[in-house]
């Protein structure tokens, strides 16, 4: 039986890349092998970015030996047309270090944001341990925003015998852009790489800095031996690190100035039989300019120097030795709080596959498919592609699943909520889905989308009641208004308090007539707005009025019984029909597209299937502290339907015409619609027979809301045992593209397995009446972070860090 949140060995280990770096602030991926690859520091995923850079172990003595301190090569990595310059596979990996000799044995355990590596070597007298992280400290932004990485190595002597070893760290330029000048100079303890600007390319400059604790001990070398062809540097190299860096280049006379092709430090140390003593090694960067702008805008920035974006580091800091100053200077209390995060966080009373699913995608937080500018706002892709993001525009119907940023860090969430509804709306309440970066007014040409744009309402709610800050609530309250307005006028002109007219949504497609997805988001902004008007003393009759309508609607015309279905609908509504050879929404019609349109309506809609999202503003809902907003009755009937006809055992025989790569053969998923009834569109739901991990964890959290915890746990772990690390990473779940944003659904199973949520607004803390008399909870609050439960049947909240007024306890 598979174990979870345990080690990755055995090849499990092989396919993992581990986010290191701060929020929006760019990544290096560390191996489960030990490795450093997936340098991503400019804005940008650049995950085919793989340049030299590895530690290496020297064991002096009669017999010295040299190792890289990381595990065999991964074999798939042998003919990976996508690993290596110069032809890669077809090239012989030509510019790769897999030739020089490394540990034996590698194997990998995540305790988020640390990362352990043990690496061993019989042959060796020492063992090693690697523990990689980087800052994360709830309600935190900034600490946790900071562009660095640690690499902290353990050496033991296993043996009887005192043992000599040097631990060195190598790295080609790799800053350098081969415009304007790249220099390889000395810092305290360790070196800089960087690349100056060149004439009207800024954003060229970069800088990156690694050095060790120990700069006393520290030997560093700048001056490569030349030789760029024929392997000449990594020959000589290579002999240097095996003398244990005794062997500098000796230079032509009058080129001491002369900066390499790269950089290397020497840490010499000395262990009797048993010690043990740890390397710290301190990675930073700084990148003040990107090239990166996206998105269509409806005034162009007369600021030129703004037209990019600039990362939030770069207002912070003035270059890489302040970076590195900072890092140094704070790096001890920096880890002893990130620690108590990760101590508190672990302690969770939750089974292990609940764990590892929510510690696995907070990784997408350190990877480059988030990105946070310099006036402190988060702005994402929907995921990373392998040269680029994917899907530009923190995309709201993507990010309306995630639900670990608003609790672990509520002013980015917060910030998020204002660019929707300031720069990404207009005056009439149409509200761009997709924001331009850097962020301003948006272009509004295209069309919105309904579940974004009204999951974002509820999720004003849910920062109110997350903060307590009704001056907030109150600013925003008139776009707020002018929003959901929008949203009546355009998708239920008729006020049914259900959404009637086309509406775009994060099928890429419109949903044409009732649907329970869209209309169950529609309900809960309904709601929310009824109780924030009533909070702000306004008058919300209209909008509890239309919530009724719209829950009987649902109720009563949209439940067959068994699960809530599509009521699908193309004639007598407002909207234009669809013509042959042109696009209607995102969807275009050929000439045969078109007769089945004449026959069975819309393409893509689901219409008597069953949809695992099917009440999403429902789970949506209770995870902003909307509570139930449908009969839970009707509720629970229906995500037992989507367990019963949409989870497969076994995928090798469904049938999927569409992106098979995220479940397929004898995996296990849950697919995202089903027919139980019959009535399959000839052109169904285009995504209808595929399994996206994000809606796996939104189903199985709604689940355990409403007692289904075997069921729960049965898609949980199918999706776990899918990203085992043998074929996928278990840390970048992917959609489109890696580490994508929807994942974060995840974060809901934690407060959903024991119904714990703070409301800063009551200050009350709640809890499920069926939790167990003793058991203890990770919480993050706006104002910091720890451990709640109950001990013999008491509540009790202990924090970490900050704090948390509780005036009430109640349990539900």
């Amino acid at each position: 039986m598979k174990t979870y949140n345990g080690i990755y060995a055995d090849g499990r280990e092989e396919r993992i890349v581990y986010p290191l770096g701060g929020i929006g602030a760019g990544m290096i991926g560390l191996e489960g092998t030990g490795a450093l690859s997936n340098v991503s520091l400019r804005g940008k995923p650049d995950l085919l970015n793989q340049p030299l850079l590895f530690s290496t172990l020297t064991v002096l003595g009669e017999k010295p030996a040299a190792r890289i301190l990381e595990g065999p090569v991964p074999e798939w990595k042998v003919f990976d047309f996508r690993n290596g310059p110069n032809g890669g596979a077809a090239g012989g990996q030509n510019g790769r270090n897999y030739g020089l000799p490394r540990m034996k044995s590698s194997s990998f355990i995540s305790r988020f944001p640390f990362a352990t590596i043990e690496l061993a070597d019989s042959s060796l007298p020492v063992s090693v341990s690697l523990q990689g992280w980087s800052p994360f400290i709830p309600s935190n932004a900034d600490h946790s925003s900071l562009p660095v990485a640690g690499l902290e190595y353990t050496f033991r002597n296993e043996s009887a015998e005192n043992v000599d070893i040097v631990y060195s760290f190598h790295t080609y330029n790799f800053m350098s852009m081969g415009l304007g000048e790249s220099a390889v100079r000395q810092t305290q303890g360790g070196f800089v790489l960087s690349q100056s600007p060149a004439p009207g390319q800024a954003w060229a400059e970069g800088a990156f800095c690694a050095a060790v604790d120990q700069p006393n001990a520290a030997s560093v070398h700048t001056k490569w031996f030349r030789g760029p062809i024929w392997y000449d540097e990594m020959t000589m190299l290579w002999k240097t690190i095996e003398a244990g860096g005794q062997n500098p280049v000796n230079l032509p006379e009058g080129e001491e100035e002369y900066s390499g092709p790269g950089g290397s430090l020497y840490v010499p140390l000395q262990l009797k039989p048993g010690e043990a003593k740890r390397i710290c090694l301190r990675l930073s960067w700084y990148v003040p300019v990107t090239d990166q702008r996206h998105g269509p805008v409806s005034k162009e920035i007369e600021n030129a120097d703004d037209r990019y974006h600039i990362p939030w580091y770069a207002g912070k800091f003035s270059g890489i030795e302040e970076v590195d100053l900072f890092w140094r200077e704070h790096y001890m209390a920096l880890r002893g709080r990130t620690d108590a995060f990760t101590k508190h966080f672990y302690s969770t009373d939750v089974p292990d596959e609940i764990l590892e699913a929510v510690s696995a995608n907070l990784s997408i937080l350190k990877s480059p498919t988030v990105m946070r500018q310099k006036d402190g706002r988060l702005w994402a892709w929907e995921g990373s592609f392998d040269m680029e993001g994917s899907c530009y525009g923190t995309c709201t119907h993507v990010w309306n699943y995630a639900q670990g940023l608003p609790h672990l860090f509520p002013v980015l969430e917060r910030g998020m909520r204002q660019s929707e509804l300031t720069e990404g709306q207009n005056e009439a309440g149409h509200q761009a889905f997709r924001l331009p970066l850097p962020i301003q007014p948006a272009v509004h040409h295209d069309h919105s989308a309904a579940d974004g744009q009204l999951g974002g309402i509820m999720k004003v709610y849910r920062e109110w009641r997350i903060s307590g800050d009704i001056v907030w609530l109150r600013m925003l309250w008139p776009k707020i208004e002018t929003s959901l307005h929008y949203a009546m006028e355009t998708w239920d002109p008729d006020r049914h308090g259900v959404l009637v007219e086309p509406h775009h949504n994060t099928y890429d497609i419109e949903f044409w007539g009732p649907d329970p997805m869209c209309s169950s988001i529609y309900l809960g902004a309904l709601k929310a707005a009824s109780l924030m008007s009533e909070a702000l003393e306004f008058d919300g009759t209209i909008y509890a009025q239309l919530y009724r309508k719209g829950r009987s609607y649902m109720e009563n015309i949209l439940f067959n019984g068994e699960y809530f279905e599509q009521q699908t609908m193309w004639e007598g509504l407002r909207a234009e029909q669809p013509t042959a050879g042109l696009d209607a929404g995102n969807v275009q019609y050929s000439p045969e597209a078109y007769g089945i349109y004449m026959r069975e309506g819309p393409k893509y809609q689901y219409t008597r299937g069953c949809l695992a999202d099917g009440l999403l503003g429902a789970w949506l809902a209770e995870n902003c502290g909307l509570g139930e907003i449908l009969d839970p009755q009707l509720v629970k009937s229906h995500l037992l339907s989507v367990y019963k006809h949409n989870f497969r055992a076994d995928l090798s025989e469904h049938v999927n015409p569409q992106r098979p790569g995220f479940a397929f053969g004898r995996e296990s998923g849950l697919l995202l619609c089903t027919w139980p009834r019959g009535g399959e569109p000839t052109l169904p739901l285009q995504y209808s027979h595929e399994v996206w991990s994000g809606i796996e964890y939104q189903v199985a959290s709604h689940l355990l809301l409403h007692g289904c915890r075997e069921e729960a746990l049965k898609i949980v772990r199918s999706c776990r045992d899918r990203y085992d690390g043998r074929i996928r990473n278990p840390f970048a779940e992917y959609e489109c593209g890696l580490w994508y944003g929807r994942a974060m659904a995840s974060y809901a199973l934690f407060g959903a397995y024991y119904g714990i949520r703070y409301d800063a607004v009551e200050k009350t803390l709640y809890m499920r009446q069926s939790a167990p008399d003793n058991f203890s909870s990770f919480i993050a609050v706006s104002t910091g972070f720890g451990t709640v439960g109950r001990r013999g049947g008491v509540p009790f909240a202990e924090m970490a860090e900050g704090f948390i007024d509780i005036m009430h306890y109640c349990l539900e």
